[in-house]
């Protein structure tokens, strides 16, 4: 089997951990995995801005990138909403080839849990993480993608990892990609109620699948001086006994917004 990583602009730029733990988990599966360097972003920010003609090019260059590939994962439910969900209205009236290449992509395309759990048909991954962890469940992969409990099922699976129940988890963080920038007060309470949520819980993570939501709330937490660590799922399903996510690479390494030391290069 043949799989593209679609990596995401904000893994990329800021969480490229996330990324290199999505690789080891799926190569540690069987799976072989390229990263297809014409990729760049899937232009959901163009289109969830209104300019659905400047989002065109990214459709078509996305879809030259994943050209030939058995499947296509990311790590993140957003993006992978934006190529399901958004490129088949873009390709309406891009033209009858675009709207043939898109028809070809779209079913290729998953998200993390969702190929773990649907394609290679696993939920129990061998990850070993010894954390209380909880689990917010962001609104595209909820909603658009209806992901469900299949990220919860990969988590029970893990050894050690104690999972508990988020009060109010179908409730948005507030982050919203640009909804986040055009209404700040309004993403910033929403972040509040999550967070607060959250931190009632007593974990030690907090849990997602979605860094764009992570980045948000651990910015809420951090300004809070909370204890609470936001992590990608990937990153918890990657950890082995072989090789552990330590209590300091959790709070150095992590997560930006909880780094105490500058964060090297990959």
């Amino acid at each position: 089997m043949r799989v593209a990583l679609f990596a995401t602009c904000v893994n990329d730029a800021l969480f490229p951990s996330t990324a290199i733990a999505t690789v080891r988990l799926l190569e540690r599966l069987g799976v072989e995995v390229d990263f297809p360097a014409g990729q760049s972003c899937c232009g959901q920010p163009q289109y969830n801005s209104g300019y659905r003609r400047a989002a065109e090019p990214l459709v078509r260059r996305t879809v030259r990138a994943f050209a030939g590939y058995d499947h296509v994962v990311a790590p993140s439910g957003s993006c992978v909403a934006m190529v399901r969900d958004g490129y088949p209205r873009i390709a309406a009236r891009g033209g009858a080839e675009l709207a043939t290449a898109v028809a070809e992509l779209t079913p290729r395309v998953y998200e993390l849990a969702e190929f773990l759990t649907d394609v290679l048909g696993v939920e129990d991954v061998g990850a070993w993480f010894p954390h209380t962890v909880t689990y917010h469940p962001s609104c595209h992969g909820l909603r658009l993608l209806g992901l469900g409990d299949r990220p919860l099922r990969l988590l029970r699976a893990v050894k050690g990892l104690e999972l508990v129940d988020l009060p109010g988890a179908e409730e948005c963080c507030g982050f919203g990609g640009t909804f986040a920038v055009k209404n700040p007060a309004v993403s910033a309470a929403m972040a509040a109620d999550k967070t607060a949520n959250a931190l009632a819980t007593g974990a030690d993570v907090l849990c997602g699948g979605d860094n764009s939501c992570l980045l948000h709330l651990g910015g809420t937490l951090r300004r809070q001086g909370a204890p609470l660590r936001p992590l990608h799922l990937a990153e918890i399903l990657a950890a082995t006994e072989d090789e552990p996510w330590t209590e300091s690479r959790l709070r150095k390494d992590s997560h930006p917004l909880t780094a105490t030391e500058p964060r090297r290069a990959p």
